[in-house]
């Protein structure tokens, strides 16, 4: 037989099935990439959440230690750790505790451990599911920071 039989041959051999490789690529690719994307975001979502835990109470340490008197430092410290919640999407959600070693708070070479806390939700995870399962990571961080042995009492 010559080459053009085998081919018309091959050809109603393979009968209806050209073209369709294509839509079970795109089927399959599209079936494995929507699990890729989703934990990437999920990531993605938890490292803001990390970042903001870490540099609050970093922040809120530092600005602690470094206020003029006790009465404002717990505003300050406050006030830096929100900035680094709402700075990563987080605004509002996050909570800021303070621990000193000493009484009153800003004695010199006293240690202040701040400790930073929020819950980062699962993305695209609807309210009535999470009330059955949790689908919530909680992030904690924690700073020491020392009062300045050069301050002068407060």
């Amino acid at each position: 037989m010559d080459r053009d039989t085998w081919r018309h041959r091959l050809g109603q051999a393979r009968g209806g099935e050209e073209g369709s490789a294509i839509i079970e690529f795109i089927f399959l690719g599209v079936l494995m990439l929507v699990p890729l994307i989703y934990l990437v975001m999920t990531l993605g979502r938890v490292q803001a959440g990390s970042y903001a835990v870490t540099t609050a109470a970093r922040e809120a340490g530092r600005a602690f230690v470094t206020a003029q008197s006790g009465q404002d430092a717990a505003a300050r410290a406050q006030a830096a750790s929100e900035v680094a919640f709402v700075d990563q999407g987080f605004g509002g959600s996050g909570t800021m505790e303070i621990v000193c070693s000493t009484s009153p708070c800003l004695t010199p070479e006293a240690r202040i451990e701040t400790t930073a806390r929020v819950i980062v939700p699962l993305p695209l995870i609807p309210g009535f599911a999470r009330d059955v399962v949790p689908l919530e990571i909680p992030l904690t961080a924690s700073h020491l920071s020392t009062v300045d042995r050069f301050r002068g009492s407060p």
